[in-house]
This record gives structure tokens, sequence and C-alpha cells, in this order.
């Protein structure tokens, strides 16, 4: 033991758990299971125990854990931590494996019965000050800062590398250590449910204490508070302030289940780490331990593991692409088929011929049995011109006919990469594949919001491998080729390298969907979408061109009269859709005040400077406005949709993105109908111009309020609950617990506010919504959340589970990733928190109409309505062509399916409310 005063260094594990499980994707040792905890752990401790210098690092260290979920406190008060989430399931198998990596380390792990981490950590606390040693806690949780004393106990927050002493406890809380425990009990916390006191947060906790000094002396001096409502929230609830007090109390005074000297820090013994790592198949580790040739010494100590990039440590591997075979003869087609047969899957990719809409053909299958066991099946290449015969290869019909009966056989799995646009083109000619997988949907039901989900990027992110690109086949700009007219050579490479990605890929994430609880979403909800989907994009939707092109001569017209009217009230004519000469107009030539200049030193003219100045009367910032809505709606929709029209059918044909939004809502492109304005005349305008097919009716059927319906029931709010199984106006019902009164224009602020606090607004972001000051903005929120605190806990609960684990979560299971939760970059980190506060709602919506779509095909065939077709789905809409006559009757049935969708999988607390309508065009019905 050195003569120099012992330093004792208390990891508080569990947080250290929680953080190495979030901060790295799943990773599967060796034996396939899921240890990436295990391994983020691993490394966070080895970073601990070697890399801090010998001047301020430990002499002694243990790692303290909880050792079950309930301890004293629960009989104190039966609801304390009844709120807080159960461990992810995928994590409860690693705890054994993280107290044997602990032990690998020759590092105590400590835990007992009855007893939380941040008890035991007290009693070898107060021991250690006993015995003259320096403690440090490593935590940055709240309740452990009670026990920071100068000179002796101190806190190491690892994660933003920070120490706390008794001045930074200050300067965080408002009062030192000794009083913390006072300032938590009036305060509460949501995550532990403790229940505090109601209407006290943080800042008016500190306050009290500052004045009064003790939790005691503030219920003493309750009778003379000013604020009435304080006054009386302190009076009624001291006895819960009381209790809270004490289920904060940390205890000191217990046995220690291994003393001080126990837990002497020696150098990290090669073995057992090493027959861990080894055991563990964790290369990077082990390799660092290989590369020090020795164990670590006091003077030669190693620089910490890297943390492995993407969902584990990427997999290197090497492709032969010359060792793809290119099957031009039905004999060996026939070959692969059967071994296809024999093991009973295959991956498979399909390349069109470069053509577009429902006109592109198929040009060939690749195919692929194993890793780098690929093959390429041409089918319809050309031979680049009109005088070229064409290269050998089966004919197409031929080579389908041989295809189809494997395609449609459900006892061999086929496994691609979205498999949506594969169905599509296969369908075309008649094929219904049976018993598909798609790599791309695993990836997002596992890893939304971590990275995209293309092929290119899950192949570099899994296997650090760069597949060949589409452009080295086909070219670039005016020199591009069709896929079908690329050489069969270059072909083969390209289309075998994407079966055999697609091949690999599934085999290294499939079993992760079991591990990390997304079975559900992926084979509930997006899997079965697949098909569904891809028949609506095959049926597309009738638009009138006739009408778009007299809508577009209007646009036009109305855009030049806007104009004229811009050039007059900007006092001369300039180049509107210019942002650099806008500016100048703005603010230089009619000197208006507050422009903000960016970068390249031109002012800003984005959507919010317009909107702001349009708040303050400016008539050429209002004109701008319309002038470029309208602008972007002739060139995006009135104009485009007559290009877009397919000459076959006569018909649009959208494509929608299974993978691209992070919550899970479909988006649409070519063209994209998610953006026509929803409650805008010109918007209706726009949806006339979809039209049924003669004969028929357009059908809209419309989720009402669907996201505030989630959020009541979500977040438990009786009156909101309340008010949609009365069926009330809840806008209404806001403004009445909000603002006193029903009246229009307080109805119109709860409406605002209603969607706003789901999307994590701020005061600020609000003032400028509302266009009224920060401190009303900031009152309107303390008041809804004080009406509807259920809301609040909803947020502090959901921000918390996101900041712990990394993800937020629907009600189906559906994960959303936020890796900036955490960021330093203020920007980066408010984004990411407002964006987790409406993921599970929008995420939970998403899933449901899903859910709806699955269901609907089977449910309007049960009714003998086959013919009433679904077309689109729009944010929360869906749109059917319906026979005339069967419009009453697929009414019923669609407003049924889309009413009970997320049933049995998920019961809601609160009905969801489908509108429907009918007509000749969408926007009749809608």
């Amino acid at each position: 033991m050195p003569d120099a005063q012992p330093h004792l260094y208390l990891v508080d594990g569990s947080s250290y758990i929680f953080r190495a499980y979030h901060r790295l994707p799943p990773l599967t040792n060796r034996h396939g299971m899921n240890v990436g905890a295990v391994y983020g752990y691993t490394a966070m401790l080895w970073k601990l125990a070697e890399s801090l210098s010998k001047a301020d690092g430990p002499t002694h260290m243990a790692v303290i854990l909880d050792k079950g979920s309930s301890s004293f406190r629960n009989e104190m008060y039966d609801q304390y931590k009844a709120h807080r989430p159960p461990a992810p399931e995928d994590l409860v198998p690693q705890m054994p494996l993280i107290r044997v990596a602990t032990r690998a380390f020759s590092i105590p792990c400590i835990e007992q019965a009855g007893l939380e981490a941040d008890d035991i950590i007290a009693c070898y606390v107060t021991e250690a000050k006993k015995n003259g040693w320096m403690t440090t806690i490593v935590s940055s949780d709240k309740d452990l800062m009670q026990l920071i004393e100068d000179g002796s106990v101190d806190m190491l927050d690892t994660m933003n590398d920070r120490r706390f002493d008794r001045a930074a406890v200050v300067e965080k809380f408002g009062v030192p250590p000794e009083q913390l425990g006072d300032v938590l009990a009036l305060m509460g916390d949501s995550v532990d449910n403790v229940p505090g006191v109601p209407g006290v947060g943080p800042k008016t906790a500190s306050q009290l204490i500052q004045e009064h000094g003790s939790l005691e002396a503030v219920l003493a001096a309750a009778d003379g508070i000013k604020k009435p409502k304080l006054r009386q929230n302190l009076i009624e609830h001291a006895d819960m302030a009381r209790l809270s007090r004490e289920l904060v109390r940390l205890v000191c005074e217990m046995n220690l289940p291994e003393p001080l000297d126990a837990l002497e820090l020696k150098n990290i013994p090669e073995e057992p780490l090493r027959e861990f790592l080894v055991d563990q198949g964790f290369k990077t580790l082990l390799n660092r331990m290989v590369g020090q040739g020795a164990r670590p010494s006091d003077g030669e100590r190693p620089a910490p593991a890297p943390m492995p990039a993407g969902p584990g440590e990427a997999e290197a591997i090497s492709v032969d692409r010359s060792a793809y075979l290119t099957i031009s003869d039905a004999a060996t087609l026939e070959q692969w088929i059967a071994e296809a047969r024999e093991q009973g899957k295959v991956a498979i990719d399909l390349q069109g011929d470069g053509g577009h809409g429902l006109a592109e053909g198929l040009a060939g299958v690749s195919l692929a049995l194993a890793p780098g066991r690929a093959a390429y099946v041409p089918l319809g290449h050309g031979g680049g011109d009109l005088l070229s015969e064409g290269p050998a290869q089966i004919k197409l019909a031929a080579g389908l006919a041989l295809l189809k009966p494997l395609l449609e056989d459900s006892s061999v799995l086929k496994i691609g990469h979205n498999l949506k646009d594969q169905l599509r083109l296969l369908a075309d000619h008649g094929i219904t594949v049976a018993a598909g997988e798609d790599v791309m949907l695993a990836s997002f039901a596992l890893d939304s919001g971590r990275f995209g989900h293309g092929l290119d990027e899950l192949v570099k992110r899994h296997f650090e491998h760069a597949c060949l690109p589409l452009k080295a086949v086909c070219g670039t700009g005016q020199k591009t080729i069709r896929f079908g007219d690329a050489p069969i050579a270059a072909a083969t490479e390209y289309a075998a390298e994407n079966a055999d990605m697609v091949w690999r890929l599934w085999h290294r994430i499939e079993h992760r969907l079991a591990a990390e609880n997304s079975t559900r979403v992926y084979r509930l909800v997006d899997l079965p979408l697949v098909p569904v989907i891809g028949q609506m994009e095959r049926e597309g939707i009738k638009v009138d061109r006739a009408y778009l092109a007299e809508l577009s001569e209007t646009f036009a017209t109305e855009t030049a009269r806007l104009e004229e009217v811009i050039y007059e009230a900007a006092g001369g004519p300039f180049t509107i859709g210019s942002p650099q000469q806008l500016g100048s107009v703005l603010y230089d030539r009619l000197g208006l005040k507050g422009g903000r200049k960016g970068k390249s030193g031109a002012y800003s003219t984005d959507q919010s400077e317009l909107e702001r100045l349009e708040a303050e009367g400016v008539e050429v910032a209002r004109r701008v406005l319309e002038w470029r809505q309208l602008t972007k709606l002739r060139v995006t929709y009135t104009d485009a949709l007559q290009t877009q029209i397919d000459p076959r059918t006569g018909r649009v044909h959208t494509r929608y993105a299974l993978a691209a939004a992070q919550t899970g809502r479909l988006s649409s492109n070519d063209p994209n109908l998610q953006n026509i304005p929803i409650r805008t005349e010109i918007g209706a305008r726009i949806r006339n111009a979809f039209i049924a097919e003669d004969g028929h009716s357009l059908l809209s059927a419309d989720y009402g309020q669907i996201e505030l319906r989630l959020a009541a029931h979500m977040a438990d709010v009786p009156q909101l609950k309340e008010a949609f199984a009365r069926g009330d106006d809840v806008h209404t019902i806001t403004a009445r617990e909000v603002f006193g009164d029903e009246g229009k224009e307080s109805r119109n602020k709860a409406k605002t506010i209603n969607f706003a606090i789901l999307y994590g607004i701020s005061a600020f972001g609000l003032a400028g919504r509302m266009g009224i000051g920060r401190d009303e903005a900031k009152d309107m929120i303390d008041r809804y959340f004080e009406r509807f605190p259920g809301i609040k806990t909803y947020i502090s609960t959901t921000l918390q589970q996101v900041r712990e684990c990394g993800f937020s979560q629907t009600l189906f299971g559906r994960k959303t990733h936020f890796p900036n939760i955490r960021s330093g970059v203020m920007n980066l980190r408010q984004g990411a928190e407002r964006a987790a506060i409406n993921a599970p709602i929008q995420g939970t919506s998403a899933d449901i109409i899903k859910r709806a779509m699955v269901k609907m095909p089977g449910a309007l065939e049960a009714a003998g309505l086959g013919g009433t077709r679904m077309l689109l789905s729009v944010h929360d809409e869906l749109v059917f062509e319906v026979p005339h006559g069967d419009e009453e009757r697929a009414a019923a049935v669609i407003r049924d399916v889309m009413a009970s969708a997320g049933e049995p999988v998920v019961t809601l607390d609160v009905p969801l409310s489908v509108e429907v309508g009918w007509g000749a065009n969408w926007g009749v019905a809608h």
C-alpha cells in the first residue's frame, strides 16, 4: 500500500451499464448472444481503471450494482419507482456477463439485497471518510451529490468529463450538498416516482430552501408564503414532502459487504481478462492487449479501446467479383433453383431495364445461395444499338417460367432488399412472391435514426466494403446507358454482388430482431405492408390532364399578378426568386429592421424570417410568401403531374418509401403527394385534379386528431380522455382549462398549444408561432402543464428514457434512435429532444395506419367489396376508388378497420375517430 492517501473510486454500475447499452449499437459475440452493453461496459471500465493519471487515479475501486428492483423504500411508499420502465429485454440477459467482465478485471462487483446501489455507495463513502480516505463517486446521479464534501468526496461524470465538488453542486442546484436532499424532496422525481410537492420545480425548491434553510422550516412557514397556489400545495402536501425527504435520504451506516482493503486496485492481470475477451470474441480489445505484449504496468498505461462504429464491430470482408457467375442457359438456372429449394432459402435482387414508372421492364435477376456464391441471370438485355443481336441469355418468358415456382413456393425463403420494388416488377409478369424477408425493413426496425438503410450504406457499415457503383456499369451524364444495355460482364458483377450482400446482411442482422424486441414491429407492421403498398403503387390514381393544364395557366396568371403587387410594394422590380435581391430590397431599400445576415453576408429571407415580417405588417413579406407557395405548387404539381401520367394507364403512380422517415411514417415521391396543403383553398384546387374512373367515386378516410388522442392515452390525461370519449371538441376543453373561457380566440390559441406541446416546442418557439412575448408563452405552457400534468410527466419520462436508452419506442415497440440526445452542441441536442418527445406519438400513429392498410384488403374482400381499391396513403388519410353504389358499405368497413387497427396488439383508452367522405374527385371527398 503506498504512503499516499488512499483514493477509492466507487462506480455507479447501473449508470455505466445503461450508458454502455445505449452508446453502442447492438453487437453479438461468437456464441450468437447480444453483448453490445457488455462490450461497451468493458471498454469504459478499462478506460477508467487504466487511463487515469497516477496523481488523481484510484488506489481502490469497486463497481456497485442494484441487487433487485425492490428495496426498503418500496415498503415506505408502494409507488416508489412504479412508473420506471423495466430494463430492456435484450439487456437483462447481459447482466450476468457484465458481472463476469467486472471480475475479469479483478475489480470487486458489489450488490446487496434490500439496498439500492446509492445506499451501498453512501455506506462506503462514510467508512472511507472515517479512515481518512479520498472518495470519487463515478456517476452523474443527483441523489449521490448529497455525499459530496470538499477534501474527501467528489463526483466524476465520465460522460461529460466533469468533476463535481461542493461549488459545482451549489452552481447546479443553488444549495450545498447537505441541503440538496431537502430540494430533492420538494421537487420530487418523476423517474423514480418520488411525489414531492405539486407545482414545485427545481428553481422554486432551491429558492425555498435558500430562504428558509430546510424542508421543515419551509413547511412551518407555508402559511406566510404569498403565492396562493404554492402556499396551498405546501400545506396540503406537507406529508408527501416529508415522505419524499425520507425516500431521497441515503443510508450511510450499514455493514459493508466487503471491507475497504479488499477493494485495492492492482494492475489488470492478463488472465482472466484475456480469457474473457477471447470467449466473447472482442477482437478490438483483445488485439489491444496482444499489441501491448504484456499486462499493463504502472508506468505504461494503455489508451482506452476505441468504440466500434455502427451496429457492433464491422466484419470486414473481401469480395472477388470475378467469381460471380453469369447464368445464360436453362440447365444451369435449373441447378441453382434446385439448390435453393434444397437449402430452403435464396437471396434475390432484380434489375430493371432503366425505364420509368410502370413502363420499367425487367433486365435480369440475381441470386445468392451463400456468401460469395452469387449469379446473375440476364433476361432482357439488348445489344446497345439497333444493329446488335444482343448477348447470349435465357429469354425473358422462359426464364421467368423457371423462376416462378421457386418464387411462389412458401417453403423457400426469399431474401431481398426493398422487396416492394422487387415484387412490383415481378407482379407485372404475374408472379406473386411468397415467404419474403426484407433486409432494408429489418435494418429500419433495428436502427432507425442511426443511419440510412440503402444497400450500399448498410454494406459499408456492416462489412467495411464498397459495392460496385451503378455508374461504373451504366456511366454518367450524357453517356448514361440503360442497365438493359450494359455489358453482361459488368452487369453480372454489379447485380450478383447486390444479391451476395443481401444474403450476408440478412444473416448478420436477422438474429437481432428477437434479441432487441423488434420482431413485432417488423413482422406485424412493416413486412406485411410490402405487398399492399406495391399493389397501391401499381393501381395509381387518375388525374385530369385538361384540368391540370387549366390550373397551371390560372396559377401562372395569379403569379404574374402577385409579382406586380410585390414590385409596387417594394418600390420597383427585382428578381423575387433571388434571396440576395429580396434581402437587399427588404433591409436596404425599404429600411426594415431586425434583418440577420448569414456567413455569406447576405440577409436571410427564409420562411421564418418572412413570417416574422408578415406578423409586423410588412406587405412585401406577405405577398412573397404567397408567391413562393403558388410558384412551388405550380412547378411541383400542376406542371409536373402532367408529365408524370403513365402513358400505359393514364394514371399517376407515386412511389412510397417504407424506410425513410425515422418515426415510421410513409413518404412518397414521383410525385410527392405528402406536401399538398391540407387546409388551404389552393390545396383543395390541386386535389380536385385527382379524379375517379368512370363508374367510381373517390373515398377519403381520415383519422381525426389521432396524435392528440394518442397523447391522451399515452400520457394518461383524464380530461382529454373523457373529452374524446364524449365526442367533445378537445381544443375547447383545452381553452377552458388553460384560459378559463371557450371563445374563438382562446380556442385557436389552445389548438396551437395542443399540437405545439406534442412537438416539444419551447417558450421561444411558441412565442414566435403565436406572435406573443416569450414570458406570455412560458406562462401558457406552465398553465398547460399545471392543468394537464400527465403531459408534463410524459415529456419528462420520455426524455429521461431517451437519454438513458438512446431511443424512444412506440406502443408497438418501434424504436427511433437519437444519437444527438447528449450532444454538446446545443442546437443538435435540443433538436433531438424535440423530435424525441413527438416520436412515440407520431410513430404510433404511423404504426396504426400501417396496420389499417395491412388489414384493409382482406376486410374489403370478406365484405364482398373486392372492387374497392386502396390508392393512396397521405399522412393520416387513406384514399380509395369505389364502384358506384358501394360507397356506404365500403365506408362502414373502412371506418371499422381504421378505428380498430391497433387491436389486438394495442388497445387504446380513447376511441379513434375516422372521418369519411366521397365524390367525383379527391377535393370533394376530402
